[in-house]
């Protein structure tokens, strides 16, 4: 799905990290917030709901038929909420020649307004599980509940919410496709669709002040860290994110540490000029992702309620904070 690779120059300098059993022990100090903030509840059930509905259309690889009526189930969430809807649709040659038919969807909530968040995930799935144990399934397409359907699942439920709620501040919804169709040997042949995206961006005028783009966020051990690049390039929106989920009392899943950059969609995102950030599950003894990346066993039974409950009311916070 994700390599990890970069130059996290707050820590180590110019170095270029490929590994996925690393991470940093910087330990980083965050500012409380001074006033108190209502926001409402974020429905558990409702996100696991959204999964599930993923992953019933099977593997959502890049030309597959579950691939395309995910991507009209998905256009058909957001119309329901009011929202306005952009199909990015368009083909990318990818790195093994393959021509990949692939869709963004960008749904705006208030486009009218000036002040945005941006809110992003992947919605297609890896077509190999290469970390499988057995060898004979590594040319297998995954499920993908966690490593795709999870953010995507809990921004379907914040679409819900805010719909309901109408908070007076513009939201906008990225899904992002042909994200985890790279080998890790070549770190550019992730995030397909965000690099498409970055050089062909959805934006007319202003950007949105800052975006948060969610990944892997439904295990039940879901840990997250200063992510290197998110650090480098958007450390007052970490600096937002932790704040709301320390007032939470998030402490144990919110780590006050920097790991080592990850190269995903929020990448590209900051190469247009938004600072975002990602927030990416990592294991914090080993720094790895969960042993369910890139296997058949990223299936349901890898979907915790409580992990989607934490990160959609961290992020219903920090929303409402900005109101």
């Amino acid at each position: 799905m994700i390599r990890l690779g970069g130059v996290n120059s707050l820590i180590l300098g110019v170095i270029l990290f490929v590994a996925c059993d690393q991470t940093s022990t910087t330990k980083q100090q965050v500012a409380p917030l001074e006033k108190k903030v209502e926001f409402p509840p974020f429905n558990a059930d409702s996100a696991y709901y959204y999964i599930q509905k993923q992953v019933d259309f099977g593997p959502r690889v890049p030309n597959s038929s579950a691939h395309q009526k995910c991507k009209n189930w998905l256009v058909e969430q957001f119309n329901k909420r009011g929202l306005q809807v952009l199909e990015q649709s368009d083909q990318w040659t990818a790195h093994d020649g393959k021509v990949l038919n692939f869709t963004n969807i960008f749904a705006q909530y208030r486009p009218e307004l000036k002040e945005r968040i941006l809110l992003s995930a992947h919605w297609d799935t890896r077509p190999w599980a290469d970390n499988d144990a057995d060898e004979k399934f590594h040319q297998e397409p995954i499920d993908g509940a966690n490593d795709g359907g999870s953010g995507v699942g809990v921004l379907l439920e914040l679409a819900r919410i805010i719909a309901l709620e109408k908070p007076a501040l513009g939201i906008d919804f990225l899904l992002f496709d042909i994200e985890d169709y790279g080998i890790s040997s070549q770190t550019a042949s992730f995030c397909y669709g965000s690099q498409y995206w970055s050089k062909n961006i959805t934006y007319q005028e202003q950007l949105p002040d800052f975006g948060i783009n969610l990944d892997m966020v439904g295990d039940a051990r879901a840990t997250y860290f200063y992510e290197g690049y998110s650090n480098q390039y958007a450390r007052f929106v970490l600096d937002k994110i932790w704040a709301s989920a320390y007032a939470l009392g998030y402490h144990e899943q919110f780590r006050r540490e920097v790991s080592y950059p990850v190269t995903d969609d929020h990448l590209y995102v900051n190469q247009t000029g938004i600072p975002c950030v990602d927030l990416i599950h990592r294991d914090p003894q080993s720094g790895r992702f969960p042993d369910t990346w890139h296997t058949h066993k990223d299936g349901m039974d890898n979907i915790s309620k409580r992990s989607l409950e934490i990160v959609g009311n961290v992020l219903l916070r920090v929303l409402w904070a900005e109101l």
